[in-house]
């Protein structure tokens, strides 16, 4: 395993030097699970909950929330993002939204944490906006899918 990057030789946090690395294109992929009842999903699908459409009002917040990771957690650098993308996929049978947030720059440091902080707030979100009517709703399996791009290239979360 390597030694922590965010860790100097004392101990102490520090942010990682990248200013040597090269520019690369850069990109990664996140998902989350939002459990409610099937009957909360199917009304949030139809656009039919009291706060309106909480799809919409989600990604937004996802898009924002990526461009406000350095804001947020404290060693991560400010980046240039050229392009966020926020997904959502409905199994109404199951009462799952599964979300997935897509995020990339060409810079000299991954966006995996700014893909995380994207679809962690999109499901705090749903959350926000469901909740009057299905307090009981599970936030799950946040991770990272994928990354490529940088001196580590690619990564694939095995299925």
């Amino acid at each position: 395993m390597n030694k922590l990057s965010h860790v100097d030789a004392q101990g102490r946090a520090r942010m990682v030097d990248v200013g040597e690395k090269a520019v690369t294109a850069r990109e990664a992929v996140a998902t989350a699970s939002v459990r409610m009842s099937p009957e909360v999903l199917r009304l949030l699908v139809t656009g039919q909950l009291p706060k309106g459409d909480v799809l919409a009002v989600a990604r937004v917040a996802g898009i924002m929330a990526a461009k406000k990771t350095p804001e947020l957690i404290p060693l991560c650098h400010p980046l240039l993002i050229t392009a966020v993308s926020v997904e959502f996929t409905p199994q109404e049978d199951t009462g799952i939204l599964s979300i997935e947030t897509r995020v990339k720059v060409e810079g000299k440091t991954g966006v995996e944490m700014e893909a995380l902080t994207a679809v962690s707030v999109a499901a705090l979100t749903i959350y926000d906006m469901c909740k009057a009517v299905d307090k009981g709703m599970i936030i799950s399996d946040i991770c990272l899918l994928k990354k490529t791009g940088g001196k580590s290239g690619t990564y694939e979360r095995a299925k």
